[in-house]
Parts: structure tokens; C-alpha cells; sequence
């Protein structure tokens, strides 16, 4: 195994399960389990909606594209009771300390319910581990429970949207709701909020704030920004930022340096979307068939230099 996703769908009778998915239409199907908590051998499918299904989705057709094995995925049900990522976290912390992570080079941790604890717990065994430690990509609600657990540092990249941002900058703020208004005005700008991050421990090495403008950020310095092409209608398509993070993984996966998987991520999320030609009530789903294009374009069209492009 080389990448591990973990994340939730909003059905709370869907089991633990860890395993490879495919694309089928638009639905998530099982290739194959390694694990399920149940006796009735494989899950149903999934639909791709958006959550952690549009990512995985994405990872999936973008591991194609890019001729690598696709992530592992650790998939619960949790329709926001905590439950499901209760069981997740536990099983998640154990089969760390097995000999069976032994390969794992990253984990992308996506849709689970903020736990302090559970985070903890995770953090702990990948501590304790023999391996080398593997890269952590954290979005939604893990990168919440990073942040809460004072642990934000460890992690090698969030991808956080304008509001998520704002929590990262309120050293304040126990609890993404308490989060000081001024913060999420919009006289702040994504630079100054990454930086305050950064300098108050509550960020990861890089940020990939995701917006009308994608800003990657690196110990709170700005590195890169994504603009091109310009597609005001993505933004309210929900599941464009699953489908980043998603990007994401597979490039991070593929063995390319984080900095410059941020801007193909970001770049490559785009194209796709320039190819989706979307409207308001586009669903994510209708984005997966230009998913290996997209990627196509962010390759040949990202250069080193434009990756590197520190603003100082």
C-alpha cells in the first residue's frame, strides 16, 4: 500500500470497510476488501455526490491517468452522530501499529467528525511506528481536529477554504463556530490569515487555500497562486474542493513533491472544470469524465519554474 484515504459517506448503516474503489458512471464500486466490520463481504456502492466519495472518485481517475496503484481508503457511515468516525479512528489507530502500514507513504484524511481525541490517538501510533513517517494531508473535518489538538504543525498540508482558513487563524477560537467575525470579513486577505497560522502553531507546513483565487502557501510564506482559467460558475458546484483534495492525493501519491502537487492539484481541478463547462446545478459527478484531461493539462502546462515561483 503507498496512499490511505479516510473519510465518511452520510449513511449511518454503511460499514468500516478498507479497501480499492472504481468508478463506475456515477457511483464508487468495491474492487476489492482488505477489511469490513460486517459478514456481508463487500459494501454496495456509493454514489458521488460529493464528500469523501468526490474525492476518492477523483484520486481514483486521476491514479489512472497517472499510472500508479489507486489509494487505499478506510470508509465509514457517519451522518454526524460521530459514531461511525468513532469506530474509524479506533480501527485506524490499531492497524498503524500492524505490520501492514508498513508501506503506506501518505494518508489524505478527509470528512470525519472532530475528535481531539481520536486525532490523538492516530498521531500517537503513527509516532510510534518503525517506518518512515508518511506524508498527512488533512481537509475538513480532521484538519478541525488538528488545529484543536495543538498538533497542527505536524501535518504537511491543509486545504482549507476561505471560512476553514479563518478558524486556522483564530488562535482564539477552540471550535470552528466561535470564530472571530473580523476574521471572516473580507477585508482579510488569505496571505495575512495563512501567515497568522502559521506564526500561531495552528497550521501545516503548506496551505492550499482554495478559492476564486487558489493560494499555496509554505510556512507562511506565499509561494504560488492559481487564477487561470478563470471559472466563476465552479464555485458553487458543491464537491469542487473534494475534487482538489482528491487531485491532490494522486499527485502527492504519484511521488511528486508537495509544493508542485499543490499547483497541479489546483491547476488540474480547473482544466477539468473548463472541459465541465458548469452552471450552478452542476453536480460534482459530471466533472469525473474530464478528470484525466484535466490532469493532462496541469502536467504539461505547470513548469518548474512556475511551481517555484516564491512571491517574496
Amino acid at each position: 500500500m503507498s496512499w490511505l484515504i479516510c473519510g465518511t459517506v452520510p449513511d449511518d448503516s454503511f460499514p468500516l470497510c478498507m479497501g480499492q474503489w472504481r468508478l463506475s458512471g456515477n457511483r464508487l464500486e468495491p474492487v476489492r476488501m482488505s477489511f469490513c466490520e460486517t459478514n456481508s463481504g463487500q459494501p454496495e456502492s456509493v454514489p458521488v455526490l460529493r464528500g469523501t466519495p468526490a474525492l476518492v472518485a477523483a484520486a481514483v481517475l486521476a491514479s489512472e491517468r497517472l499510472e500508479i496503484e489507486a489509494p487505499t481508503v478506510l470508509l465509514v457511515g457517519d451522518q454526524g452522530t460521530s459514531e461511525g468516525s468513532v469506530r474509524l479512528y479506533g480501527h485506524l489507530a490499531s492497524w498503524l501499529s500492524s505490520p501492514e502500514s508498513a508501506s503506506l507513504s501518505g494518508v489524505t484524511f478527509h470528512y470525519l467528525f472532530p475528535s481531539v481525541d481520536g486525532h490523538n490517538r492516530i498521531l500517537m501510533a503513527l509516532e510510534a511506528r518503525h517506518a518512515p513517517a508518511p506524508a498527512l494531508i488533512a481537509d475538513a473535518g480532521f484538519m478541525y481536529a488538528a488545529k484543536m489538538s495543538g498538533y497542527a504543525s505536524r501535518y504537511d498540508v491543509f486545504t482549507p477554504d476561505a471560512g476553514e482558513l479563518a478558524f486556522l487563524a483564530d488562535e482564539k477560537a477552540p471550535h470552528p463556530f466561535y470564530t472571530r467575525g473580523f476574521l471572516l470579513s473580507e477585508s482579510c486577505r488569505a496571505d495575512e490569515l495563512s501567515k497568522l497560522a502559521w506564526e500561531h502553531g495552528d497550521s501545516a507546513r503548506m496551505l492550499l487555500v482554495k478559492g476564486s483565487v487558489d493560494l499555496i502557501m509554505e510556512e507562511g510564506r506565499e509561494k504560488a497562486r492559481v487564477t487561470e482559467p478563470c471559472l466563476p460558475f465552479m464555485e458553487p458546484v458543491g464537491g469542487t474542493g473534494d475534487l482538489v483534495t482528491g487531485l491532490l492525493t494522486a499527485f502527492a501519491a504519484a511521488g511528486i513533491p508537495l509544493l508542485r502537487a499543490c499547483v497541479l492539484a489546483a491547476r488540474g481541478a480547473r482544466f477539468a472544470g473548463e472541459r465541465t463547462q458548469p452552471v450552478p446545478s452542476t453536480s460534482i459527478a459530471e466533472f469525473m469524465p474530464f478528470v484525466a484531461e484535466g490532469v493532462s493539462e496541469a502536467l504539461s502546462r505547470t513548469t518548474h519554474e512556475e511551481t517555484l515561483c516564491a512571491r517574496r
